[in-house]
């Protein structure tokens, strides 16, 4: 029985993948190549408690779906794949919503590139893969900022000329958006309210980190914009920084604005502020035994995080919820703590004891009882891009039987 959805998103360097069961959502195997177009390139697979790394040295993104198609077929798994849902990064304008994928569709993704030259082009890599492997299996592009285009023109224009946006497509698009879908459903179901009728703060935070405000089940403004380089600090990302800095660093620097635009994506952030890692855990070991840059980083990393929600804040009519996701809001006490500190302005307060507990895959409520509540809520956007999947093939299926 067909009742399983592959699930791929291919990074610049790297290809995911997720076979999550339709009916009861079980993750039949999983897995990731990374380090591609390197000698050091590897396809780890992951089925049930079996882990297999087979080296694929200077391999691409061509080699590593083929090797994850072989391994669906060698396992059985391939012949209950219903369909294969895609991580697509930017739909600029164009998609509101998941789609089905077709000629037209791929060419419009393809044009949405220039929003995105080191996702897109990676993500057309992947979908035209799975199209030569699989034929027969449908395929749905489901978008990181298909979520944000529900922003009011307030939340999503900048200040420039409005032929900028007209002709250019010069706005905030915001991603992460799966993430962010994904949370606010659970936190209504954490805290027993309707979707419909709710306001949230979520915050993704991870190497890639945004936070987005969400009224009713839909996002009013993020943090991430034109590009995933705008909003918070990352972890080789520096987040908001002023755009007189490009000339001006590029002189001192003498290097073009691309390269530095480079230096602002892969050296800055965490990495950046610390000289040392990119990776919270890390720094915040570091920090306890006294590494002076860790602790600024960690400290910027949050001040900036709180100063966003506080101005996210606005675009709500009420907070039922702040919501800490991703892989260090999920498990970093110390970074949850430090945030909810910072925030006694809009009344939270940190329950330490639940706060230290929820880790390692435990959500909950990390405030107390007389704070603005504060949630941890375990995101998986390969659960979301597999159900959107599903729901948009059985709606074409009912508008074809119309």
């Amino acid at each position: 029985m067909h009742s399983a959805v592959l699930v791929i998103n291919c990074g610049s360097s790297s290809v995911k993948f997720s076979c999550i069961e339709a009916g009861t959502q079980a993750l039949l195997c999983g897995g990731m190549a990374e380090k591609l177009l390197t000698e050091a390139a590897v396809v780890t697979i992951e089925l049930g408690d079996e882990t297999t790394k087979t080296a694929m040295p200077m391999g691409g993104h061509a080699e590593a779906i083929s090797a994850i198609y072989s391994a669906l077929q060698q396992a059985g798994i391939a012949e209950r794949i219903a369909a294969v849902g895609h991580r697509v990064v930017h739909g600029a304008e164009a998609f509101k919503s998941s789609v089905v994928i077709t000629d037209a569709v791929l060419d419009t993704i393809e044009r949405c590139a220039s929003f995105a030259p080191l996702h897109n082009p990676a993500n057309l890599l992947g979908i035209k893969m799975m199209q030569q492997l699989a034929p027969h299996w449908p395929q749905v592009a489901v978008f990181d900022t298909a979520f944000h285009q529900t922003l009011p023109p307030e939340a999503f224009l900048y200040g420039v000329p409005m032929p900028w946006y007209r002709d250019f497509g010069v706005r905030r698009y915001g991603f992460h958006g799966s993430s962010h879908r994904f949370v606010c459903q659970q936190a209504a179901h954490m805290l027993g309210i309707p979707l419909s009728n709710s306001a949230f703060i979520t915050a993704h935070l991870g190497n890639g980190s945004s936070a987005a405000a969400i009224l009713n089940g839909k996002s009013v403004d993020t943090t991430m914009g034109f590009t995933p380089l705008e909003g918070l600090v990352m972890g080789t990302r520096s987040g908001d920084v002023d755009a007189g800095l490009l000339p001006y660093l590029a002189t001192s620097l003498q290097m073009s604005t691309n390269e530095v635009i480079g230096l602002l994506n892969t050296k800055s952030g965490l990495l950046g502020l610390s000289g040392l890692s990119n990776d919270m855990r890390t720094l915040s070991e570091a920090a306890s035994s006294g590494n002076a840059g860790a602790a600024l980083a960690i400290e910027v990393f949050v001040f900036r995080l709180a100063k966003a929600i506080g101005a996210l804040a606005i675009s709500l009519p009420r907070l039922d919820a702040l919501v800490f996701t991703g892989g260090i809001g999920e498990n970093s006490v110390m970074v949850r703590s430090k945030t909810l500190a910072r925030l006694s302005i809009l009344g939270f307060e940190e329950d330490a004891t639940q706060n230290a507990l929820c880790i390692r895959g435990r959500s909950g409520t990390i405030s107390s009882a007389a704070s603005t509540t504060a949630l941890v809520a375990n995101t998986n956007e390969e659960l979301m891009i597999a159900t959107d999947t599903l729901r948009v093939l059985a709606e074409r299926v009912e508008g074809l039987g119309d």
